[in-house]
């Protein structure tokens, strides 16, 4: 069943990486890679194809995610958006393609009529700074369901982004 046939409505998720690499398996570490995740802190876009939620799942003790919405996702590409030379600007865009401004993009990259390879030479992993006022209570090793930080914590990833951006 491809993602087109299936039922759930297709949606782009946020991963941000919380731990570290020590101990890791070697499964882990190759997931881990290939969604470009390779330091704590750093934070990719994806959709919700059953590829990634099976490497999702894999690497659930290690990261947390959620649907992200068009106002964080607006303020993570203005401020942590990069280039291979700088920033990610409306300037640019408006310059190398079709949008007229970061803005203008988000809408079509939330509505599934763009994707980050439409922006050229565009770094597809973020660099965040470690969330403001820290993380949950319970910490970085218990699920976010009983008040830690990993796994699936839903919209409330906007508001972790926010902090960390």
């Amino acid at each position: 069943m491809t993602a087109k046939e299936s039922k759930e409505p297709q949606k782009r998720l946020a991963i941000v990486r919380v731990r570290g690499s020590i101990h890791q398996k070697p499964h882990i570490k190759t997931t881990l890679f290939v969604l470009k995740l390779k330091e704590p802190n750093h934070c990719v876009l994806i959709d919700s194809r059953p590829e990634y939620r099976g490497m999702i799942t894999m690497i659930n003790d290690y990261v947390t995610w959620g649907e992200v919405n068009a106002a964080s996702l607006e303020k993570l590409l203005k401020e942590r958006g990069m280039i291979f030379g700088g920033r990610l600007t409306d300037k640019y865009l408006k310059e190398k393609t079709k949008y007229a401004s970061i803005s203008d993009f988000v809408k079509d990259y939330l509505s599934f009529k763009a994707d980050l390879k439409d922006i050229p030479s565009f770094k597809q992993t973020f660099r965040l700074n470690p969330p403001r006022k820290g993380f949950e209570r319970l910490g970085i090793k218990k699920p976010y369901s009983i008040g830690g930080v990993l796994g699936y914590r839903g919209e409330a990833i906007n508001e972790l982004l926010n902090r960390m951006i």
